[in-house]
């Protein structure tokens, strides 16, 4: 047997019927502080410098966020029992 269903959620929705914490405020006061300090010249944050870690081992470093994403949600799901 095999079942399919889709879900339409919002990015908002999605956080809140996972119970994931509300970081939108955080991610606000990040950037404007990064680009702050990316106006004012200040060293380490050119373009170039603030990207290099992302590409230093090809994409590895973004597959790893997400498996570690999708092991926490995995985790979160098993201890919920849902």
């Amino acid at each position: 047997m095999k079942i399919k269903f889709e879900v339409d959620l919002t990015p908002e929705e999605f956080r809140q019927a996972f119970g994931l914490p509300e970081v939108e405020g955080f991610y606000d006061e990040v950037f404007n502080s990064t680009l702050e300090k990316m106006r004012s010249g200040e060293d380490g944050y050119d373009p170039f410098s603030l990207m290099q870690p992302l590409l230093k081992n090809g994409f590895s470093n973004m597959e790893k966020a997400q498996d570690a994403m999708m092991s926490m949600m995995a985790g979160y799901m098993k201890s919920t029992g849902q």
